[in-house]
């Protein structure tokens, strides 16, 4: 099996020869399929993670049980294996930093870590801590610093590249590995973003934004979907169960993975 150094460092290099497209999963059973389905590395969705332990999103999932299900994908899976833990599961920066050194223990090769905090962004230097608490503690890890700005939509519209660019800048010398901008996909903003920040840029991409293919081309050196591929899995779940309830009937059903071809991803 491939060590989990060997996987970090392939895990950095697929930013360079982008872009990397992330399908996110919120199990065990969703990162070995979205492995099956040909993906470079898995990246996890914290809201979906926290879904599927019982808990909301926004920083209220216990530390320990979001590392446990890290460790547990980590193991299942022979590719890297990025995981998103919100604002870093710690008041300050010190449990910051214990919250990256045990990830890395669990076997991941990168992190997202958000500025998103109550409902604005923390303080940039207050970031910045954080952000080197991580590096400090997990020197080779992918640590992909997300900002907020235009996701929550901080400040006047023509104010948001200006301070997103301004806090990139800052999490870089911080020590970040990569940027993530989500809440923009028009092409234009992508292209200046990635022309102003020398690290590997990250959008969040869905329904009605560029594809792929467009995003790279325009200076996006990783996509994701964040919650995408969960929430289409649980649609998927309650119109079977109101079908069963009120119809009686399962037609809803009818395009699920086989019994046969999803154990077997259990296999190894």
């Amino acid at each position: 099996m491939t060590s989990a150094a060997d996987r970090t460092a392939l895990f950095h290099s697929l930013h360079q020869h982008g872009p990397l497209a992330l399908p996110n999963a919120w199990d065990v059973a969703s990162a070995l399929i979205v492995e099956a389905a040909g993906a470079k590395a898995v990246a996890t969705t914290s809201a979906g993670v926290a879904w599927s332990l019982g808990a909301p999103d926004g920083d209220a999932l216990d530390r320990d049980l979001a590392i446990d299900l890290v460790a547990r994908i980590a193991r299942a899976v022979k590719i890297p294996v990025t995981a998103d833990i919100e604002s870093g599961f710690g008041e300050n920066a010190e449990q910051v930093g214990d919250t990256a050194r045990a990830v890395t223990e669990a076997g991941a090769s990168g992190v997202n870590i958000e500025d998103g905090h109550g409902s604005g962004l923390r303080d940039v230097k207050e970031q910045q801590e954080r952000l080197a608490a991580a590096r400090e503690a997990a020197p080779d890890l992918y640590i992909n610093a997300r900002t907020d700005v235009f996701l929550r939509g901080v400040g006047e519209p023509g104010e948001r590249l200006h301070l997103a660019l301004e806090r990139a800048q800052a999490y870089l010398e911080a020590g970040a590995s990569g940027i993530f901008v989500p809440g923009v996909t028009d092409l234009a903003t992508v292209g200046e973003l990635a022309k102003a920040i020398d690290a590997p840029l990250n959008v969040l991409a869905g329904p009605g934004a560029p594809a792929v293919h467009e995003l790279g081309t325009a200076g996006a050196a990783r996509i994701s979907v964040g919650t995408a591929l969960a929430s289409a899995a649980y649609a998927v779940a309650r119109k079977a169960a109101e079908e069963l309830l009120t119809k009686g009937t399962y037609d809803s059903t009818s395009e699920g993975l086989g019994y046969g071809e999803l154990n077997a991803l259990f296999g190894n």
